[in-house]
């Protein structure tokens, strides 16, 4: 066998490896493997032909059609396969943009620790530790006669030493985000204020926003949620692809799926560089698809009604006095950060009892004093700590007498609400600090290395002969469908209908592909009859 015959390159996206002009990465410029026969060509044998004469619809394996002289596609498990090809290619082609953006807005998000020390230093960080904090009700009386606009809606303690207080300012003119002023907790000197979000810097919040939306409000969250439902299927579709390639063609050992083949050539070279890459991020990319998707619009709605339907809400915090006539619970996950509705600033002095009472009761490190809404309603102290291990206990304080009316611990609450809770947090990189900062940073340079790679596929598999040149590589064979077993039928349709309702956009999306491929092959077949 010649050089040029044992080293063609199979397609990617042609598991039957008949693509047509397919490049030759070691064959000289200029020369093209031969094209595969097709429906156009006079020369294609024929035994692909039906018995009148015509051209199959879909692909060669048919069978009689009894009553019928017409031919229908033989159905075989490896028509799972070509239809595992053709979603991944279309997911690839028309999906990866939006997959190329959320890797890169994220990326960029994961430095936002620093990048906020960088710009904000001056109010994040005391010029020098003093020996010990001076009360909260001074820090807060320093705080209002520099700021006197709005009522105080909570104060954040220090995460460390070398940190400031943070006195949250409701304006009611900032809607939902607030003015945060930065106190030197040792000489209650005011450090400047910003406008925050949930307690994040301008910055963060710009780029958490475009990463979210692009900075076009809802409309833009459509974008961020057609990546997060496509990338776990277009993920474990090729891992599939795959595994099951690396079984049939490559060494039988786990150095086959996990390294790319450095001895190949043209677009092979390119598939295993690809599809290796690939599998390292395969759990990292499935966690950050199912974790962005709890907070998205419509996917994220459905995971609520589990959560309701489950029980797997995290408890509420029963903020009612002894004795008070109007129950008041609350029910926030972002209690303490919000805009406050209280028309009145509470005494900056029960800012100190409530957290004496929440110290002795055991709540340690960063803390959110928030003050009671009413007053037939305690005071909230709830633990801030997101860095593993975590910590989320919250007290219930009437802080006239001291006393803890309520409380609620992290480790009671269930199962899925953890999950959720660290999933959101391992997803932002806050959950086990740099480290978390530096694999997320590593898997979106590796999701932006796989999808460039998927187009040089495509750009490779192109024709060149010149009398077929394209300016890119053809589409997977169309109506594997047609072919499927009948139990992968029975059970793959109300599969796909589930998760077209779980994930509502994948659904979406990938009606649309199949009337582009409906479209497709009636433009073809009204072709080959003109």
């Amino acid at each position: 066998m010649s050089r040029r015959t044992e080293e063609i390159p199979q397609n990617d996206h042609d598991p039957t490896d008949t693509a047509q002009g397919e490049p030759d990465g070691d064959r000289p410029q200029g020369l093209a493997k031969p094209a595969a026969a097709t429906s156009e060509d006079p020369a294609k044998p024929a035994a692909a032909r039906t018995a009148n004469g015509a051209e199959p619809a879909d692909g060669p394996d048919t069978v009689p059609d009894p009553g019928s002289d017409r031919q229908r596609p033989a159905r075989s498990w490896e028509a799972v396969r070509h239809l595992l090809v053709r979603l991944h290619f279309y997911a690839g082609v028309l999906v990866a943009p939006f997959l190329l953006v959320a890797a890169l807005t994220g990326l960029a998000y994961t430095v936002t620790p620093q990048l906020d020390q960088l710009l904000y230093g001056d109010q994040l960080r005391v010029e020098k530790v003093g020996d010990a904090p001076r009360p909260l009700a001074e820090q807060i009386a320093a705080a209002r006669a520099a700021y006197p606009e709005g009522t105080v809606a909570s104060v954040v303690t220090p995460p460390s030493a070398e940190d400031t207080t943070r006195v949250v300012l409701a304006i009611p003119e900032l809607g939902e985000k607030q003015r945060t002023v930065f106190v030197d907790p040792y000489t209650a000197e005011v450090r400047g204020e910003l406008t925050t979000w949930f307690g994040s810097t301008p910055l963060t919040t710009w780029l958490d926003d475009l990463h979210r939306n692009l900075n076009l409000g809802e409309t833009g969250r459509l974008y961020s949620e057609v990546a997060a439902s496509w990338l776990g299927v277009t993920v474990l579709g090729g891992l599939v692809l795959w595994l099951g390639r690396s079984r049939g063609q490559r060494a039988k050992s786990a150095r086959g799926a996990l390294l790319p083949d450095r001895k190949a050539r043209g677009v092979r070279r390119t598939r295993s560089w690809h599809a290796a890459t690939g599998v390292w991020l395969a759990l990292a990319l499935l966690f950050l698809s199912a974790t962005g998707l709890t907070w998205s619009n419509y996917a994220g709605e459905r995971f609520g009604r589990l959560l309701d339907a489950a029980n797997g809400n995290a408890p509420a915090l029963d903020t009612a006095l002894p004795g008070a006539q109007a129950p008041v619970e609350d029910h926030s996950e972002h209690a303490g950060h919000g805009g406050g509705e209280a028309t009145a600033d509470a005494d900056p002095a029960d800012f100190d009892a409530a957290l004496t009472a929440a110290r002795d009761a055991g709540l340690g490190g960063t803390v959110v004093v928030t003050p009671a809404a009413n007053a037939a309603s305690a005071w909230t102290v709830a633990q801030n700590d997101n860095v593993w291990p975590v910590h989320y206990d919250r007290v219930a304080v009437d802080a006239t007498s001291g006393e803890i009316t309520a409380r609620t611990y992290w480790a009671d609450h269930p199962a899925l609400s953890k999950l959720s809770k660290l999933g959101v947090q391992g997803h932002m990189g806050v959950l086990f600090g740099v480290v978390n900062q530096i694999v997320l940073a590593l898997v979106a340079l590796g999701l932006t290395a796989v999808i460039v790679w998927g187009y040089r596929m495509w750009w490779q598999r192109r024709p060149t002969r010149a009398d077929r040149r394209a300016l890119a590589g053809r589409a997977p064979e169309r109506g594997a469908w047609r072919r499927l077993p009948l139990p992968v039928l029975i059970l793959g349709i109300p599969a796909v209908i589930a998760l077209g309702w779980a994930l509502p956009l994948l659904g979406v999306t990938l009606a649309g592909f199949l009337v582009v491929d409906v479209v497709v092959g009636a433009v073809r077949r009204q072709r080959r009859t003109a």
